[in-house]
């Protein structure tokens, strides 16, 4: 089962580098979170149980509710549809995403080691990879933050990579989780409400600073 939704998982990464609609992204943010949900309750069972459930609670209310209700949000009241590309097709996100895993399966079995679930680690690189080629190829900022939730994913599951024998780091990793994401989606808001005051999606591109 575990194995499973790790599979689910990185397939959600290999999507959301070719998709073009905000909405696919919010809706994949949001699967991401349930899948970590299920990851975590598989994981890390054998925590005290005031750890997990403060563990659960951020994946259920924050990462699969709360972030992706934010970005709907956002979607509606700035009208955005579509991912403003720099030139790159969806074939070559896709090979970029394919490169991106094949480099971090084989980091993964050139550290190899024995103190670290090596499956979590491999995703995590994947993820964080995945989040850079969101931020480097798409010119729109709102995928440029969605690219930032992607890698706060990937922070999380390699602290799952050595959580049951290190749970502090999880802890750590996740109050991390949620003072970046609150931060940056407080200045994404804020900056598309000082700034966006039309119905014409293009004008996002200029609110990149």
């Amino acid at each position: 089962m575990l194995l499973s939704l790790i599979i689910l998982y990185v397939i959600t990464l290999i999507y959301i580098s070719i998709v073009e609609r905000f909405r696919n992204y919010a809706s994949i943010i949001a699967v991401q979170g349930w899948i970590l949900l299920g990851i975590a309750l598989l994981r890390l069972h054998s925590l005290d149980w005031l750890e997990l459930s403060f563990i659960i609670t951020e994946t259920l209310i924050f990462k699969a509710v709360i972030v992706p209700a934010i970005l709907m949000r956002v979607i509606k009241n700035t009208h955005i549809n579509r991912v403003a590309t720099t030139g790159s097709s969806q074939f070559n996100s896709l090979m970029l995403s394919i490169a991106a895993l094949t480099v971090s399966a084989l980091l993964t079995y050139c550290v190899a080691d024995q103190t670290i679930n090596m499956v979590f680690f491999g995703v995590a690189l994947y993820a964080l990879l995945t989040g850079l080629i969101l931020i480097v190829l798409r010119s729109r900022i709102f995928t440029h933050m969605v690219g930032f939730l992607v890698i706060e994913n990937g922070v999380f599951l390699f602290s799952m990579a050595i959580g049951v024998e290190m749970p502090i780091l999880i802890n750590a990793a996740i109050l991390l989780d949620i003072l970046i994401s609150v931060l940056m989606l407080g200045m994404f808001m804020t900056r598309v409400d000082k700034h966006i005051h039309t119905d014409d999606s293009d004008s996002l591109t200029h609110v990149k600073d």
